[in-house]
C-alpha cells in the first residue's frame, strides 16, 4: 500500500536552529543523483556502491523538490531484478523507505507498475499512477529486522511491467530496540498504512520533530472538534518515541458523549495489522487533568478504562485483524468532566516473512560473485526467493520455510575471474555447467558436494592440477573438463566407476 506527499512537503518543515540535530541513523540515498545534497539538516549520498545496474536521468517538474529531481531507471528486460545492497547491523531493526515521482522521464504520461522484494520477500507493488495523476509523489514503508550484516532492497518488473522500473529516494533507519518490539520480526515485517498526528494542521511532521524520520500525515475530522493541548509529553516515555509535536493537537467531543474517529481513510485488505493509539489530556496539567474512556474498534473493544492523563499514554495490539473501512470508537466513563480525546495513531500490515534462503547459500553465493569480474547484473540480493526473480542461471529447491541452491547453469555466458572456493558450501548443488566462459585459476575442493551430479568446466582457461578430491564425488555421473590448461590425470576412483561420463 502506498502513501502519496504533496511534491513541495519538505519545505514547510522549520529549518532554523536544527543545526545541531543528529540525522537520522542509517542511509538517506539521493537515487540517480551524481552529488551529495543537503535539505535542512539531512544529508542525501548518492546511490553509488550501492547499486550497480540502472541508467540516471533528472526529472523538469517547476517547484520539485531536489531529492525528487532525480532517479535511478532500469531499462534491461532480461534482468530478474535490480538490487540495493545496504551495510547493516545484523539483528537490528530497520525502517525502510522508497519513493517515487515519475515525472515523465522516460517521456511517458504513465508511470510503470513493478514489484517490490526486500531480503527475498516480495514486499509490495508500486503503482504510483493515480498519485502522480494528482501532482504527489509516494512513499512505501516496512520494518524489518536485518538476519544479515546487509540488507537488499530490489525492484523487479512483473506481469503489468510496461516500461522501465525507476525509484527516486531510498531510506533506512536505525530503529530502537523499543520500537515496535511486541512484533516477532523474526517471522514479521510491519508495512506501514497510516501514520496520522490527529487535529494537526502544521503540515507533516518528520525530522528533526521525529528522530527516527517517520512522516505523521495530518488527519482532521469535520465532525468532532480540535484542541490544542496545553502541555509537553516526554517522547522518550513512550516505547514507540513518538514526536512531542504529535501531542500538539487532539481531535476531542464534549461531555459525556462518544467519540467515533473513521481511520485510516481506505479499505483495508483482511489481514492482521498492528495498530498503535497516542492520547493526553488537553488540559493545563493539575489533579483533574485525567480521562478515562473505553477504546473499541470495530465493534470489537479495544482497550477498557483507558485513563488518559497530561502525561499521555500509549495502547497498542500486536495482532489485530481488520477488513474494509475502520471506525475508533470512544466511550466515556460515566461522569467524566470531558469527553474522550485522542492524538495519533499507526497502524502497520503484518506481513509474514515466509521462506528464505539458507544463511550459508547467501554467503557462498555472494562470494562466488565476487570472484566474478562480471557477474549477471541481477547477481544481488536473495540468489533464490522470491522464485520467479532467482539470480539468472541459479535454480533452487523451496519447502515451506528454506531455499537451497541446486544448480547453476552460466554455459556461454561471457564471464572471467575464478571459481571461488565457497562452490563448496553449495552443498546442495546437483550441477555445475560453467562452459564456454574464460575463467581462470585451479579448480576449488568441491568434496563436501556430495549431490553432485554434473561437473562442466570445458571450454575455459583453468590451471594447475586436476584435483584428486573430485575422486570423493560418489554421485558424479558428468565431468567436462576438455579445452582447459590442466595437468594430471582424473582420479582412479572416477575413471572406474561404471557410467560416468568423463570428457577431456
Amino acid at each position: 500500500m502506498s502513501l502519496s506527499i504533496f511534491l513541495l512537503w519538505l519545505v514547510s518543515i522549520p529549518l532554523c536552529h536544527i543545526h545541531a540535530l543528529p540525522a537520522p541513523r542509517g542511509f538517506l540515498l539521493n537515487c540517480g543523483s551524481s552529488k551529495e545534497i543537503n535539505v535542512g539538516s539531512l544529508r542525501w549520498i548518492t546511490d553509488e556502491g550501492f547499486i550497480t545496474g540502472g541508467h540516471k536521468t533528472t526529472v523538469d517538474t517547476p517547484g520539485l523538490l531536489l531529492v525528487l529531481s532525480t532517479l535511478r531507471f532500469f531499462p534491461d528486460k532480461n534482468v530478474r531484478k535490480n538490487c540495493y545492497v545496504i551495510p547493516v547491523i545484523k539483528g537490528a531493526k530497520y525502517m525502510v523507505r522508497t519513493t517515487y515521482y515519475y515525472g515523465g522521464f522516460d517521456g511517458g504520461n504513465e508511470p510503470p507498475v513493478f514489484d517490490q522484494i526486500i531480503e527475498g520477500m516480495k514486499w509490495s507493488t508500486v503503482n504510483t499512477t493515480e498519485d502522480y495523476a494528482q501532482g504527489l509523489s509516494s512513499y512505501y514503508e516496512i520494518i524489518v529486522a536485518a538476519h544479515g550484516k546487509t540488507l537488499s532492497i530490489c525492484l523487479a518488473r512483473n506481469n503489468d511491467t510496461v516500461s522501465s522500473p525507476f525509484i527516486s529516494t531510498l531510506e533506512l533507519e536505525n530503529l530502537e530496540d523499543s520500537m515496535y518490539n511486541s512484533t516477532d520480526f523474526v517471522n514479521y515485517a510491519l508495512s506501514t498504512v497510516a501514520r496520522s498526528s490527529f487535529g494537526y494542521t502544521g503540515g507533516m511532521i518528520s525530522f528533526p520533530d521525529d528522530l527516527y524520520n517517520r512522516y505523521w500525515q495530518e488527519f482532521t475530522d469535520e465532525s468532532n472538534p480540535i484542541v490544542l493541548c496545553h502541555s509537553n509529553v516526554t517522547s522518550s516515555d513512550f516505547w514507540n518515541i513518538p514526536p512531542t509535536k504529535a501531542f500538539w493537537s487532539a481531535i476531542t467531543t464534549s461531555r459525556g458523549k462518544t467519540l467515533k474517529v473513521q481511520w485510516p481513510n481506505v479499505s483495508l485488505p483482511k489481514t492482521n495489522y498492528y495498530i498503535a493509539f497516542y492520547f493526553q489530556d488537553s488540559r493545563t496539567p493539575s489533579p483533574f487533568s485525567w480521562r478515562i474512556f473505553n477504546v473499541s474498534i470495530n465493534g470489537k473493544k479495544f482497550y477498557t478504562d483507558l485513563n488518559v492523563t497530561a502525561a499521555g499514554v500509549s495502547v497498542f495490539a500486536s495482532d489485530w485483524p481488520l477488513l474494509g473501512l475502520t471506525e475508533i470508537t470512544m466511550t466515556p466513563q460515566l461522569g467524566m468532566p470531558v469527553g474522550p480525546i485522542i492524538n495519533a495513531g499507526e497502524i502497520f500490515q503484518l506481513i509474514p516473512l515466509g521462506g528464505r534462503t539458507v544463511r550459508r547459500d547467501v554467503m557462498a553465493m555472494d562470494e562466488v560473485a565476487r570472484n566474478m569480474n562480471n557477474p549477471p547484473p541481477d547477481w544481488y540480493g536473495d540468489p533464490c526467493l522470491p522464485s520467479e526473480n532467482s539470480w539468472t542461471g541459479v535454480t533452487c529447491h523451496t519447502n515451506e520455510k528454506l531455499a537451497r541452491v541446486l544448480k547453476l547453469n552460466l554455459t556461454d555466458a561471457g564471464l572471467s575471474g575464478t571459481l571461488s572456493p565457497s562452490l563448496g558450501n553449495l552443498t546442495r548443488l546437483t550441477h555445475i555447467w560453467l562452459g564456454g566462459n574464460k575463467f581462470t585459476g585451479q579448480i576449488p575442493d568441491l568434496s563436501p558436494l556430495n549431490e553432485l551430479v554434473s561437473l562442466r568446466l570445458d571450454n575455459n582457461q583453468l590451471e594447475g592440477r586436476i584435483p584428486k578430491s573430485l575422486g570423493e564425488l560418489d554421485s558424479l555421473q558428468e565431468l567436462f573438463l576438455q579445452n582447459n590448461n590442466l595437468k594430471g590425470q582424473v582420479p582412479n576412483a572416477l575413471k572406474t566407476k561404471s557410467g560416468i561420463n568423463i570428457q577431456l
